[in-house]
């Protein structure tokens, strides 16, 4: 019988449950933040510094699905500067990033500027202060997931991420769910 949570992965953490590596030894693992069955993997993967809904399973075929099949992610990007229309319809129609040393252009996504800053927990490492110039928040909505994708996307069009929160997998929400909190799911709503 599989299993299957959403997780609030806070700030901080890596999206794994062990390492070996000798650098990582003082690092966050998601393990800390539950009782999970040994054979528990992410699906996906969020950076240290991003925060947000990652979906945690027993259920390798399930993980291969979602991370292979286009199903949308949503991000919230708090970025530095008031973002224009232009530089969201550039996010739309795909810009150009490096991946691995290759330029690639991303495939159109679902994008907008938040008419109101969301609210979400207190993040463990502060983010500047207002006295540095303004800050916007931004949705992007991709169907694919290249590494650090929503940051390179945004630094491409000139607004810097801030703070990055995945706030949403197919159908499954992030709500009102605290930092580090923990959902056992009867299955993944994608």
């Amino acid at each position: 019988m599989h299993r299957y949570f959403k997780i609030y992965k806070p700030y901080g953490y890596l999206s794994q449950f062990i390492t070996n590596e000798i650098p990582r030894k003082k690092k966050k693992l998601l393990g800390e933040l539950g009782d999970f069955p040994e054979e528990t993997m992410a699906v996906g993967r969020l950076d240290q510094d991003s925060e947000g809904l990652l979906f945690l399973t027993t259920d390798g075929k399930e993980s291969a699905r979602i991370t292979g099949s286009g199903v949308e992610k949503e991000y919230y990007a708090q970025v530095d500067g008031d973002i224009t229309e232009e530089a969201v319809a550039l996010l739309k129609n795909g810009v150009e990033i490096s991946i691995n040393g290759s330029k690639y252009q991303t495939l159109p996504c679902k994008a907008f500027k938040l008419k109101n800053r969301p609210v979400f927990p207190e993040r463990a490492k502060k983010i500047r202060d207002e006295r540095h110039g303004p800050t916007s928040w931004v949705s992007i909505t991709l169907t694919e997931g290249k590494f650090r994708q929503v940051k390179k996307m945004t630094a491409a069009v000139g607004f810097p991420t801030l703070r990055l929160v995945r706030v949403r997998i197919g159908n499954e929400k992030l709500n009102d769910m605290d930092s580090g909190e923990v959902i056992e799911l009867q299955k993944f709503d994608s």
